[in-house]
Parts: C-alpha cells; sequence; structure tokens
C-alpha cells in the first residue's frame, strides 16, 4: 500500500468554496474510474476554515501512478493552485492499521 497525507490551505473563504466544488468533481471519478485507491478521503479541519486535508490510500504505487495520469486529476491538480495559499504532502508507507490490510 501506498498512501498520501496532503494538507491545503485555502487563499480565503470563495476560494475554499470553488476548491470543495473542484474536490467534490473530481472525487466523484475518482469514485466510479480507480478501483485501485482504496482510500480517498477530504475533510475540512475544525477550528481552521481555510484548511483541507486528503488522505489517499492506494493498492500499490502502480495504481497512484494510475491516478496521476487521468484526465480529471490532471485538470484537479491544474485547476487547484489558483485557490491555494499553500500546499504540504507527505508520502506514506503503510505499516498496520483497520480496514485495510498490507500487501504482503
Amino acid at each position: 500500500m501506498f498512501g498520501l497525507f496532503v494538507r491545503f490551505t485555502c487563499k480565503d473563504e470563495a476560494a475554499a468554496a470553488a476548491f470543495d466544488d473542484l474536490v467534490a468533481r473530481t472525487g466523484e471519478q475518482i469514485r466510479a474510474n480507480e478501483p485501485g485507491t482504496v482510500i480517498y478521503a477530504v475533510h475540512r479541519v475544525a477550528g481552521h476554515p481555510l484548511q483541507r486535508v486528503f488522505y489517499e490510500l492506494y493498492r500499490d504505487n502502480s495504481a497512484f501512478e494510475e491516478h496521476e495520469s487521468k484526465d480529471y486529476v490532471r485538470t484537479f491538480l491544474a485547476e487547484r493552485d489558483k485557490y491555494l495559499a499553500a500546499t504540504e504532502v507527505d508520502r506514506l508507507d503503510f505499516v498496520s492499521g483497520k480496514g485495510v490490510e498490507a500487501e504482503h
């Protein structure tokens, strides 16, 4: 398994609303077209209305590469910066958990 933890900070409330719309449209496509994407969860951060965190878990690196190659993901990557003040990305190597199994 391979994952990402991403923190986005939007520029202002209008940008946050537009970003949320972009995220919703992209998420619909991910759910419909990516069996190798195990988890793609987006959260607002309590007490920080301009922040969003993504937790993404992929079956393996190939599933992540397939995700990144999709037109709707490329559109998301191209459009997101106009709404954002900051982006922080952590790449994750799965150790253990509930609801998902590590590949052996």
